[in-house]
């Protein structure tokens, strides 16, 4: 049986709370030690169409209300054992059900022993002496209510199973972005390679590698991808597919980094959104001790010299896509025995701190002379560890890469 009383349910669409909430009526447990009084109001509500357990003291009223969670539950104040004020705060004290509503009943409707009752966990109050009307109103009302509080409940939950899903989609875009970062270690005799990577809490589009080209040389890229997401990392993936060497011999037939570059500028417009690349590409040239490099928008790489100074790459043009037209240049500069190269994202000179200042290339360059003497896995963690330090951060807010390539006297 359906009330026949017309509601709305909480976004305004017409319908009984019966109708709009669940196939079966609602449940309504009725709390009394006087079992008249009882009998007479699980009359009325059984006339309003709503499903009526019945509990004759508040310890086993508060045993049916956990075995049933009915949507309201309509107390008695003064019964023995347990009253009604005691039964609401039993209730309120258990999660599993806080939804349930509680209307009290009670002869005594002074202010002060409202507050009372409200204070420990009722929700609205009726007088043994209320009207029939009252009655309905009051009763319809604790059910809207608590079923307003368990549709939030079931979006919440919702939700949460979604973002768990999600988060494990992420945790493996994550693993798959880290499969394609290179192997640590020697590259070619006498070049050592060493690199970190932190991802931040949203999946992001960093990508690096380092791959031995030839007897005497070492390519080098990073790339960054705008935004953050499956999509950003998949795009990175995308370019770095484009990176690889039989890719580049099929679309750019040199291993120049402004030509590779330039054609990537080609291959890689702006997204309808806007999204973007910015990358370096360099290649170290053993036999004549230079590095080659080209950059589109990216800013983050340095040479430490043997000698202790540490000198950032030229700025940057743009970024890759904003002109398809745009040719890039290759930069030349020494690089000799003794000297590493460090190339690394944003993410880490760009980590803000409570203020909002960031911890800039300055400071990255310190941190890099007074870590001199340390291998080179050691100073990517020591850099890293400083700039969380610094930010008072457990996590960084953007992706964090860097790659070290030592030349060894």
């Amino acid at each position: 049986m359906k009330s026949s009383c017309p509601q709305t349910d909480p976004i305004g669409r017409p319908g009984t709370v019966e109708e709009i909430v669940a196939e079966e009526p609602p449940t309504v447990l009725i709390v009394d030690d006087d079992s008249v009084a009882r009998l007479a109001m699980a009359g009325r509500i059984k006339r309003l169409g709503y499903r009526v357990l019945e509990a004759g003291d508040g310890l086993s009223g508060l045993a049916v209300l956990r075995r049933e969670r009915p949507e309201l539950t309509i107390l008695d104040w003064m019964m023995p054992d347990l009253d009604g004020p005691s039964f609401c705060e039993e209730v309120r004290q258990d999660s599993s059900i806080g939804s349930s509503q509680i209307l009290m009943m009670t002869s005594n409707d002074h202010p002060e022993h409202i507050a009372e009752g409200l204070a420990r966990g009722a929700d609205d109050f009726l007088s043994k002496a209320a009207s029939r009307q009252e009655i309905i109103a009051r009763v319809q009302a604790g059910i809207r209510t608590a079923m307003l509080i368990r549709r939030l409940e079931q979006v919440t939950n919702e939700l949460r199973d979604k973002q768990a899903l999600l988060d494990q989609e992420l945790q493996s875009a994550a693993r798959y972005v880290e499969s394609l970062l290179p192997v640590p270690g020697t590259v070619l005799p006498g070049v050592e390679l060493a690199h970190l990577y932190r991802p931040s809490l949203a999946l992001g589009g960093d990508l690096y590698n380092v791959v031995r080209c030839g007897d005497d040389s070492v390519g080098l890229h990073l790339l960054d991808a705008s935004g953050h997401g499956v999509s950003s990392a998949l795009r990175s993936a995308a370019l770095a597919m484009f990176l690889r060497e039989d890719s580049l011999l099929r679309y750019v037939g040199s291993r120049d980094p402004g030509a590779i570059v330039t054609e990537a500028n080609r291959l890689f417009p702006l997204t309808e959104r806007g999204d973007y690349f910015t990358i370096l590409i360099a290649r170290l040239d053993l036999r004549f001790q230079r590095l080659l490099y080209a950059t589109a928008g990216h800013s983050g790489a340095c040479i430490h010299r043997r000698s202790g100074a540490v000198e950032w790459f030229t700025p940057s043009s743009l970024p890759l896509g904003f002109d398809s037209s745009h040719l890039y240049r290759t930069v030349e500069i020494p690089f000799q025995s003794g000297d590493r190269l460090y190339v690394l994202s944003d993410g880490l000179y760009e980590v803000p701190d409570s203020t909002g200042e960031l911890w800039g290339k300055e400071r990255l360059a310190t941190a890099f002379q007074k870590t001199a003497d340390r291998t080179l896995k050691d100073v990517l963690s020591f850099v890293v560890d400083e700039a969380a330090r610094w930010s008072g951060q457990d996590c960084f807010p953007d992706d964090v890469a860097v790659v070290g390539i030592e030349l060894k006297a």
